[in-house]
């Protein structure tokens, strides 16, 4: 199989995608505390738990991502031959690459609905911490 000959701007961000660090506010230092977990500590790994799963969807995206690359560029490849018989492949190939893209937009959903719980989550817990303060 042959590269295609443009790189495109996506295709060089979506490597920089896979590369997804934890942000510091995330990790967690180690230091245990006697006697039970505090709600800074509890807060820290709900953030561990709700990053390591933006982090684990993202990576699933990128992998269809580079699926569907790699069978564009099959598809190309088959289309220049004008060979009979990769001309037939290409049906099933552009099949999975439809049935891809929209594995794509159902895991950014996901996503989506997933960061929205955990905002609204996170603010209805502040909310109810402001009212126990006051």
């Amino acid at each position: 199989m042959t590269t295609l000959d443009s790189s495109s701007a996506a295709e060089s961000s979506m490597d920089e995608s896979s590369n997804l660090q934890q942000p510091p506010s995330a990790t967690n230092d180690g230091r245990g505390y006697a006697g039970g977990v505090s709600d800074e500590e509890q807060n820290s790994k709900e953030s561990e738990v709700v990053w390591s799963n933006f982090t684990d969807s993202f990576r699933e995206v990128q992998s269809v991502l580079d699926r569907n690359r790699a069978l564009i560029q099959q598809v190309n490849e088959n289309h220049r031959s004008k060979i009979h018989e990769n001309m037939v492949k290409n049906v099933a190939l552009i099949q999975e690459i439809n049935n891809n893209v929209s594995k794509i937009v159902s895991l950014y959903s996901d996503l989506s609905t997933n960061f929205s719980s955990a905002f609204h989550q996170r603010i209805s817990e502040t909310d109810a911490d402001n009212l126990k303060e006051s």
